[in-house]
Order: C-alpha cells, then sequence, then structure tokens
C-alpha cells in the first residue's frame, strides 16, 4: 500500500482550516486507502517561544481531536513525534546533507523570523532548521505521499531535494515523497483577513474559527466575517476573496461546488448564515466525540503508547541503514558475560 505521512503541530488550538484542509480527509480517505502515520508534531512547536505546559496541553488536545474526527487506530498509526527518538536521530543527519543557502530560502523562515525580529524577539536556530526536521519525520518512515496544504509545499520539495542527494552520494536509502494537496479548501482563509491563511496561531480571534468553539460563537465570527465591496455574491479569489473564502467553506462543509453556490444567493447575509449553520453542522458529532474522549484519557493515552511503539519500528531501520551509509559505526552490542569473565581472567 502507499505511504503516507503527516502531522499537526501543538501551536495552537487546531481550526476549522486544518480540519477542512486536511483531518478530515485523512479519517475519510487517506486511512483507508494508504499505510498512513499522523504524527502530533511537538518538536516543531519548539522552534519559538512557548509555555510548556501549553504545549503539552495543546499535544493532547491534538491527538484527542484528531480521533475525535475519525481517525482510526486501527486503521492508521497516530503517535506523538518527541516519543519516537528516530525523528530527531535522522534529523541531525539530514542537517548533514542540507545546506544553509537552501534553510534561508524557505518562505516559512523569511515570514516568522521576521515577525520575530519585528516584535523584539530574537530568532532561534531551531526555526531555520525545522524543514530538516520536517524531512526526517517524512523520510524516516519511506512515505510516498505527504497531503498538506500548499503552504507546506515548499518544505516537501526541500525533503525529495534530500532524499535524492542523500540517495546520490550515499547510496539508496531513502523513498522520495510527493505533496499531494486537497482539490476543495485546501486553504481556509481567516474570516477578517481573507488573503491570509486560518492558522492556529493567528492573534486575531475573530477571524479564526476553531473545532471546540461553541454553536453561537462560530455564528458570531461568520456573520461578521469581512466581505467584499459590492453586493454580487460571485465566486472570484482574486477580485472577492472574502465571498470567495465563504463559498469554498460552504462548498466543503456541503459537499457542493463554490462556483455553482455563488449563483444560489442574492446577499451576503444568506451567505453567512447558511455558511455558519453548515459550520456548526460539520462540527456538532467531533465535539460530541471529543467530550467523550476527554472523559477518558486512559484510552487516548494507550492510544498514542501503541501508535510510538509501532511507528518506532518502522522507522528505526531505515534510519540505521541511514547512519551506516553516511559513515557511522554501529553501535556495539553488550559483550556476553562469560567472555567479560574470560577476558579479566
Amino acid at each position: 500500500m502507499t505511504r503516507v505521512f503527516s502531522g499537526v503541530k501543538p501551536t495552537g488550538h487546531l481550526t476549522l482550516g486544518n480540519y477542512l484542509g486536511a483531518i478530515r480527509q485523512w479519517a475519510a480517505v487517506d486511512q483507508h486507502q494508504s499505510d498512513a502515520l499522523f504524527c502530533v508534531v511537538d518538536l516543531h512547536a519548539l522552534t519559538v517561544d512557548h509555555d510548556p505546559a501549553r504545549v503539552r496541553r495543546l499535544s493532547r488536545q491534538a491527538a484527542t481531536l484528531l480521533l475525535a474526527a475519525g481517525l482510526d487506530p486501527q486503521l492508521c498509526t497516530l503517535f506523538v513525534q518527541s516519543h519516537v527518538d528516530e525523528h530527531a536521530r535522522l534529523s541531525y543527519v539530514l542537517e548533514c546533507v542540507a545546506t544553509d543557502g537552501e534553510m534561508r530560502r524557505m518562505i516559512q523562515y523569511k515570514e516568522k523570523s521576521a515577525r520575530e525580529r519585528a516584535g523584539g524577539g530574537s530568532v532561534r536556530l531551531s526555526l531555520l532548521t525545522y524543514p530538516v526536521l520536517m524531512a526526517a519525520d517524512i523520510l524516516a518512515y519511506g512515505t510516498d505521499e505527504v497531503p498538506v496544504g500548499d503552504d507546506q509545499a515548499q518544505h516537501v520539495e526541500l525533503t525529495r531535494d534530500l532524499a535524492v542527494r542523500f540517495n546520490q552520494r550515499y547510496g539508496h536509502t531513502f523513498v522520495v515523497p510527493k505533496a499531494t494537496v486537497p482539490r476543495v479548501a485546501a486553504r481556509v482563509m481567516n474570516l477578517q483577513d481573507p488573503l491570509s491563511k486560518m492558522g492556529k496561531s493567528d492573534d486575531s480571534g475573530p477571524g479564526v474559527v476553531y473545532l471546540l468553539d461553541e454553536p453561537d460563537v462560530v455564528r458570531k465570527k461568520m456573520m461578521r466575517a469581512v466581505t467584499d465591496s459590492g453586493r454580487e455574491v460571485v465566486y472570484d479569489r482574486e477580485v472577492r476573496p472574502g465571498v470567495a473564502n465563504l463559498l469554498e467553506i460552504l462548498a466543503a462543509c456541503t459537499g457542493g461546488n463554490p462556483e455553482a453556490l455563488g449563483g444560489v444567493y442574492e446577499s451576503y447575509g444568506a451567505l453567512k448564515k447558511d455558511t455558519a449553520e453548515a459550520v456548526v453542522e460539520v462540527l456538532k458529532p467531533v465535539q460530541a466525540r471529543h467530550k467523550e474522549l476527554c472523559a477518558d484519557p486512559v484510552y487516548v493515552e494507550g492510544v498514542l503508547r501503541d501508535g510510538a511503539e509501532k511507528a518506532r519500528a518502522m522507522a528505526r531501520p531505515t534510519v540505521d541503514a541511514a547512519y551506516r551509509a553516511i559513515g557511522l559505526l554501529e553501535p556495539l552490542s553488550e559483550p556476553e558475560p562469560e567472555r567479560v569473565l574470560n577476558a579479566a581472567r
């Protein structure tokens, strides 16, 4: 089967954009049609200033929400990144293959480092190198496909480059993966700024719908969504990004087509109301299941423990092979007791 790997970063509460753009497809399609691994990539959350207790809390919440959204541990492997040492082991080896120029060309590094400096903060080295850790996440498992939003496509291209370079220099070790991008709602935009992605780390609360938002909160955010000049409801991402965002969300929630839905509405108010109700209905079963799982933390812990054990067994042979290929000595086994005794004599 095709092997698929993807993950979520616990830097904020999971959003409608995370669900419509990725998680729903993981549950409905990927785990059924592929050998799928899904990971809470908590090491990536350490690249910026953070509260340790919050990272732990958000990591647990993210894992619980992934289960609530339909990921089935009988069909896929769900685990926490830091529970599998092979990610960090392989990351350093790949840093020895990557170049400084490649890292500094990453768009997300440019944007995030600029924000850090503008806020008077310092830029951590891990922010520069985290695309290599992401490459290690993917390559450790012999991944064939990486379902990502279009904002992460550059990182998958880097992963491909590193895999090819390593294979050429040190012998064939890694599968060269490819990115797959969902067709509809691959990038849900901020309701208050439809030119920006609806992100977990976004500070503009009114523009972000979180998976655990109460129905009335969802309705309020949708009704306050920024639209465009004029009154005609037309799907045009370039000219009318606000309306286009609402139509894409509505289409993703109802299985419709954003272009066709544009011809149904005569007012922005009606579009916002229907979009709000569609979102509430989509989130209702996820929130109900999340509540059940929160009441059974032992089950969630068991899933993550078993997932990490399975992931570790899958990743170790590839990472060990990479260590051998690049020139590192294999670990020495413990000497047998009799041999130690004879040597002492």
